[in-house]
């Protein structure tokens, strides 16, 4: 008898990615391929996302025909646009929507579509074990990511979630703060994981910065300013990068005592690639109830859209 499973897709601003899990709820692959960014640059052209992820969608769905090899696949999901608010749009995934309703045509099986949000929340929420905990009422939802800094009330739905903001950035996102910061001093970008290793080279005193956080509003246009100065002054990369993840770790802290105030002992799960952070994750778990997102589910994935896409067929 084969096995029953579930398939996602999602092409984000930098990831070209599919997932699939089975029927009690496993992801047995997350499949990845990131975009190419020049050096030098802090991102792409929505025009050269779309085109680069027609480039990688044939390697994609090869590595997914090995993974769903004797499986009954009983649907499949996509996410199609950013954010599930009116007006939430962004052309790359287009791409990842046209292979989507291509596969379910073929294999004459449901489509589901999704935000890219959504997609992340759940992903979060599986990986870090609290899935069935969180499904049961609405909870707190971080998404920190170089394309968002939201913080949402989440409300399970039989389709995905209903959101409410409760708290967004007003200017840069802190993953864009993160990035330019980190191209500035010559790294790679995404700049994450590089800067984090350098910060925790440093060994002198990190500059203290009057962070701008008020009613769940923050603001990291300051961060890049701050750390090019700092940056001009002593070129010392591991110290600027202490001072980033310290700025953004602040100001993520505030945005959750906002959230507290006004929804006490709410549990908060926090995704998206900058969350994969260990210095912000080790500032945030001092609370209880708060949950993140395992690394490999962190950054842009589609293993939350295979799951979303299992609860609509079991919720039908």
């Amino acid at each position: 008898m084969s096995t029953v499973g579930y398939v996602g897709f999602d092409t984000s601003n930098y990831t070209t990615s599919a997932a699939v899990c089975t029927q009690n709820g496993e992801v047995i692959a997350n499949i990845r391929v990131p975009l190419p960014v020049k050096a030098g640059e802090c991102g792409l052209r929505q025009s050269d996302a779309v085109f680069s992820h027609t480039k990688n969608l044939p390697t994609v769905c090869r590595a997914l025909r090995e993974a769903t090899e004797g499986m009954k696949i009983e649907a499949v999901g996509c996410s199609v646009r950013p954010r599930s608010v009116d007006g939430s749009y962004m052309p790359c995934f287009l791409a990842g929507r046209a292979v989507a309703e291509s596969f379910a045509a073929a294999l004459q099986i449901p489509l589901h579509e999704f935000s890219h949000q959504d997609g992340h929340i759940m992903a979060a929420m599986y990986s870090a074990g609290a899935a069935e905990e969180l499904m049961q009422a609405s909870f707190a939802a971080f998404h920190v990511s170089g394309g968002t800094t939201e913080a949402v009330l989440a409300t399970p739905t039989g389709r995905g979630f209903s959101v409410e903001l409760l708290g967004c950035s007003a200017d840069l996102h802190a993953g864009q703060a993160i990035d330019r910061v980190g191209v500035m001093m010559g790294l790679s970008f995404p700049c994450g994981k590089d800067l984090e290793s350098l910060a925790a080279r440093n060994e002198k005193k990190v500059p203290i910065s009057k962070i701008s956080v008020k009613d769940g509003i923050s603001h990291f246009s300051g961060l890049e300013n701050l750390a090019r100065k700092l940056w001009e002054e002593t070129h010392d990369a591991p110290l600027v990068s202490a001072f980033v993840l310290d700025f953004c770790a602040k100001s993520l802290q505030k945005m959750t005592e906002w959230i507290d105030r006004n929804h006490k002992d709410i549990p908060i799960v926090y995704g998206g690639g900058v969350m994969s952070n260990r210095y912000l994750q080790s500032v945030l778990s001092k609370r209880e109830r708060t949950f993140f997102a395992a690394p490999e589910f962190s950054a842009d994935n589609a293993a939350g859209i295979a799951l979303l896409t299992r609860r609509c067929v079991i919720n039908r």
